[in-house]
């Protein structure tokens, strides 16, 4: 044998004697580590309790494709790897990647401040989601203790401003929003969600709140919501075509009604009459006429079109999985607050047991006598 191996074997013999040590200074202070772990679990309990539940309702969207037309074999390939192609062709620059951002802005966040909503645990009361998140919703005990300071900041601060500045006009201006509507956007923001599959472009809708009711309308609002949202976005040139086409249509029908009735006029002011002159001007009112008449079909024509035209643009959405009022509480997962707990005062026992325990401070006479 080596003079490295010895060595080797001396290391290992070590190690496992070190390992032995700690695994006996740990059986010793079992009944510690025990009550570390049983306060833990009480205080697992107290969390778990105190945290107010959370229900969550869940809608699914699939949205029709967009210009398959311009979709080349590549796509097919793309999808393989996780790429929608199709969903980013052509003019449409609302695709569904970028439906999370558009339910996170600040103007269609602000549109939910008004919904009414039911609330289901006290006895059917209809507020809207601004009053429920204001009034309704409740936190731990502990976020009012860690509140406390910057209340009581706010309270001295409040003392220079003059009250038209802290309750503002009671409009809101999505352009600059008090403390107070930002505090709500966050707050629903934080609730409402969309997620978007890049693979199917499959949307994803969720709401949490703390009623079972109120979470599946909010839900279900915003979902309507996204879908006029786009609609309108998706329509609006065809909107305004169609616009401009009734426009034109109207006038042209205007035109042709106006000429029609001067000539209707003149044949009955001039019967009978025979002169050239006569003719000359009777001819010339049914050009006027035939060609208002042709005017007035185009524009016709192109104002069916343009209806064809926004019925087209339309997007539909199927309704995949619908909303429905959530049973069982989301949140909070009290198992596993209670088995957290009890992992972390077991760990935090068992590191002062090996480390923190047989670990003082130099006293004073030991530094005298040195």
């Amino acid at each position: 044998m080596t003079m490295q191996e010895e060595k080797h074997n001396i290391e290992d013999e070590e190690q496992e004697i070190d390992l032995l040590e700690l695994a006996g200074k740990i059986w010793d202070a079992r009944k510690t580590i025990l009550k570390w772990g049983l306060i833990g679990a009480v205080a697992g309990i107290v969390i778990a309790f105190s945290i107010p539940k959370e229900y969550t309702t869940t809608i699914k969207l699939a949205p029709e494709a967009t210009d398959g037309s311009k979709v080349s074999g590549m796509s097919g390939l793309a999808a393989m790897a996780g790429i929608n192609l199709g969903s980013s062709q052509g003019a449409d620059a609302v695709y569904p990647q970028l439906y999370p951002d558009v339910v996170n802005s600040v103007p269609f966040t602000v549109s939910l401040f008004d919904v009414p909503v039911t609330v289901s645990k006290d006895d059917d009361k209809t507020v809207t989601v601004r009053q429920f998140l204001e009034e309704d919703t409740s936190a731990p005990w502990w976020s009012a203790v860690m509140s406390l300071p910057g209340k009581a900041i706010g309270g001295v601060l409040s003392l220079f401003t003059s009250e038209e500045e802290a309750e503002g006009d009671g409009a809101v201006n999505t352009f600059q929003l008090t403390k107070g509507e930002q505090a709500i956007v966050e707050a629903i923001n934080a609730r409402v969600s969309a997620d978007v599959d890049t693979k199917t472009s499959v949307i994803t809708l969720s709401a949490t709140m703390q009623d079972p009711m109120v979470s599946a309308m909010l839900a279900d609002t915003v979902a309507l919501r996204l879908q006029e949202y786009v609609t309108n976005y998706r329509t609006e040139k065809a909107r305004q075509d169609l616009a401009y086409a009734q426009k034109l249509n109207d006038e042209a029908k205007a035109e042709y009604y106006k000429v029609q009735k001067q000539l209707a006029d003149y044949i009955d002011r001039n019967q009978g009459i025979v002169l050239r002159s006569g003719q000359t001007e009777r001819t010339r009112l049914e050009n006027e006429v035939s060609l208002a008449y042709s005017l007035y079909n185009q524009t016709a024509t192109q104002l069916q079109a343009a209806k064809a035209k926004v019925q087209q643009t339309t997007p539909v959405y199927t309704v995949v999985q619908p909303a429905t009022v959530p049973l069982r509480a989301s949140k909070p997962s009290k198992m596993l607050i209670l088995v957290g707990c009890v992992f972390l005062a077991v760990v935090a026992a068992c590191a002062w047991v090996l480390f923190l325990k047989d670990f003082r401070l130099p006293k004073k006479e030991d530094a005298e006598v040195k």
